[in-house]
């Protein structure tokens, strides 16, 4: 979230669209190289499984510390 291009990755953008979030951007442009994306399979109870999914790191990472909170003011951090 502190990447210089959060708002325009793919690989983030696949991220918001499996917490089911509102994107950043509808048409990210910017392909980042070797994106790790952590997906986690969670117990819920009660015989439900949940999913968590996130990028965990990326070779294209620019440190742009803030970057998400700028564009989205107001807003808690995803988690």
């Amino acid at each position: 979230m502190d990447c210089r291009w959060v708002d325009q990755c793919q690989a983030y953008h696949a991220v918001e669209r499996q917490h089911g979030v509102p994107h950043l951007c509808p048409q990210p442009q910017f392909v980042p190289q070797e994106p790790r994306i952590h997906v986690q399979v969670q117990d819920l109870g009660d015989s439900q499984v949940g999913v968590e999914w996130d990028v965990r790191a990326c070779g294209s990472f620019e440190r742009d510390q803030g970057r998400w909170q700028r564009l989205c003011p107001g807003l808690a951090l995803p988690r």
